[in-house]
């Protein structure tokens, strides 16, 4: 009987151990990232709302602001929604190779 008792014990205890240290680790990303988006390194995606690098991802700009997406779906359904508005997007120009 006292083995089981310590078994359970043991097992309880190993438990707390890993869930504290998981939980730990969740509030330290967050504050990571609530830190990197109040000083500007990570952008939310105007789309999915998903947070990504202030200086990478997939890019549009419109006028003097650029926004910054997560994927190329993301930036169609951005660009269609554009479209639909009444805002015509302008076609790419190609340069000619000479």
């Amino acid at each position: 009987m006292l083995k089981w008792l310590l078994l359970i014990a043991a097992g309880y205890f190993l438990y707390r151990l890993v869930t504290n240290e998981a939980r730990k680790k969740s509030k330290d990303d967050k504050k990571q990232k609530e830190e990197m988006v109040a000083t500007g390194e990570m952008v939310r995606d105007p789309i999915c709302g998903a947070y990504i690098d202030a200086n990478g991802g997939v890019t549009v700009r419109d006028g003097d602001k650029t926004y910054r997406f997560c994927s190329y779906e993301c930036r169609d359904t951005f660009l269609k929604q554009l479209e639909s508005g009444g805002r015509e997007i302008p076609a790419r120009e190609e340069k000619d190779a000479e």
